[in-house]
C-alpha cells in the first residue's frame, strides 16, 4: 500500500493521470487549473510521454481528437470558459466514438466570471453542451482523493464505451490540500482496433468520423449511439448516501456542496432534525431511481448547488411530485455555510408543515 501525500487537488489529478497510463496531455492555462498543465509539462517528460500547451482551448480539443483517434489515452482540462470554447470538439469526439478525459475546475459565470468556485456549468455538462444528440459520462468528486480516483475510473470508463468522461470538479476542490493516497493500478488491456495507426498487414482502412451524408446513415449512427448512452444509464450510475435509512428530510449535493451538506446534516441531527444526504457521483448518468425511492420516504428534499437552480431540475424530474423538492444556492464565487443551509431547511419545513 503506498504511503499518502499531501497534494492540491489539481496535482493529485495530474500525478494520477500519469500513473493511469495518459499517453498526451493537450492544455491551455486558465485559472484555477494551471497546475495541472504545470504538473504535467513538468512531470511527463519523464515517462516519454506527450504534454503541448496549444495556442487555444479550441486547439487542444481538436489535438486531443486526434490523439484519441490514433489509439492514444488523451487528456485536457480547462474552466469554465475554456470548455465552452471546446463544445465543438467535444460533440465531434462523441459523435466519432473516441476516448478521451476531459477536466473542468468550474469556476463561476457566466462570461469571465470569478476564479472562484462554482456549480453552474451542470447544465452544459449534464444535457450536452455542443451540438447534436451526445452525452459524456460525467464525474462529479468532492476531495482531493476523489480528483485522483476518477482519473482512474475516467479513463476505463472512457474506453469501455469508447466515449469522452468529464470530471467536473471546482476551484475549491482543485485548489485545496489534502491526503491523497495512489493505490497500485494495472492499465487495462483494450481493444482499439479501430485506431487510426497505419495499415500494418492485411487488414482493412480504419475510418473515423462523424460525418453521414445520407439521414439513413445519420439515423443509424444516432441510434448506435442511444443503446451505448442507454447502456451506460443502466450499468454506470453511482451515489453516496448519509444516514438516508432514517431520513424525514433529504438533501442533495454534489462536490463542493455535498462537502458543505455533510457538515449541515449534523448541525441539523444534533436539533434532533433527521436529515439524510444523497451525492450524486455520477451526474450523468444520474440517479434517478434512487432518488424516486427515497422520495417514498422522505418528506422534503432539498437541492443545495452553487449556482440559480440547475441540478434541481433532474431531482424534481426523478421525485415526479411525490414530495416538494426546494433549492437553495449560492453564486458568483460565494459559498453557502452549514448553519445558513440548516436554517433555510428548518425554515421550509416549518412552511410545509404549516400548508
Amino acid at each position: 500500500m503506498t504511503a499518502f501525500k499531501l497534494m492540491k487537488g489539481n496535482e493529485a489529478m495530474a500525478e494520477a493521470a500519469i500513473l493511469a497510463g495518459c499517453d498526451a496531455y493537450f492544455g491551455y492555462p486558465i485559472t484555477p487549473q494551471s497546475e495541472v498543465l504545470e504538473y504535467l509539462a513538468r512531470e511527463m517528460p519523464k515517462h516519454n510521454r506527450i504534454v503541448m500547451q496549444a495556442e487555444s482551448e479550441v486547439a487542444s480539443i481538436n489535438m486531443v481528437y486526434g490523439a484519441a483517434g490514433a489509439g492514444f489515452r488523451a487528456m485536457t482540462s480547462s474552466s469554465s470558459p475554456g470548455i465552452s470554447l471546446m463544445q465543438e470538439g467535444i460533440s465531434y469526439i462523441a459523435g466519432a466514438e473516441l476516448p478521451c478525459l476531459l477536466v473542468n475546475v468550474n469556476r463561476a459565470g457566466p462570461g469571465l466570471g470569478t476564479i472562484q468556485p462554482g456549480q453552474g456549468d451542470y447544465f452544459q455538462s449534464t444535457k450536452g453542451g455542443g451540438h447534436g444528440d451526445y452525452r459524456m459520462i460525467v464525474l462529479a468528486p468532492a476531495s482531493v482523493q476523489e480528483m485522483a480516483d476518477f482519473v482512474f475510473l475516467g479513463f476505463d470508463l472512457a474506453d469501455k464505451y469508447r466515449n469522452p468522461v468529464l470530471i467536473l470538479s471546482d476551484g475549491a476542490i482543485g485548489q485545496m490540500m489534502e491526503k491523497v493516497q495512489f493505490k497500485p493500478y494495472t492499465r487495462p488491456v483494450i481493444d482499439k482496433s479501430w485506431a487510426t495507426t497505419g495499415k500494418p498487414g492485411t487488414r482493412n482502412r480504419n475510418y473515423i468520423t462523424s460525418l453521414f451524408i445520407q439521414p439513413e446513415k445519420m439515423e443509424e449512427h444516432n441510434l448506435k449511439l442511444e443503446a451505448k448512452f442507454r447502456a451506460i444509464r443502466e450499468n454506470e450510475v453511482r451515489f453516496e448516501e448519509i444516514n438516508t435509512s432514517d431520513a424525514d428530510y433529504l438533501f442533495v449535493a454534489y462536490g463542493l456542496s455535498a462537502r458543505i451538506c455533510q457538515k449541515a446534516m449534523d448541525i441539523a441531527r444534533h436539533k434532533g432534525i433527521k436529515i439524510g444526504l444523497l451525492r450524486p457521483v455520477t451526474l450523468y448518468p444520474y440517479p434517478y431511481h434512487r432518488l424516486e425511492e427515497l422520495a417514498s420516504q422522505v418528506k422534503l428534499i432539498l437541492s443545495v448547488e452553487l449556482n440559480s437552480g440547475q441540478m434541481v431540475e433532474d431531482v424534481r424530474l426523478a421525485v415526479n411530485g411525490k414530495v416538494p423538492v426546494e433549492f437553495y444556492g449560492r453564486m458568483g464565487g460565494m459559498m453557502p455555510t452549514p448553519e445558513e443551509i440548516v436554517h433555510h431547511a428548518e425554515t421550509l419545513i416549518q412552511y410545509h408543515h404549516a400548508n
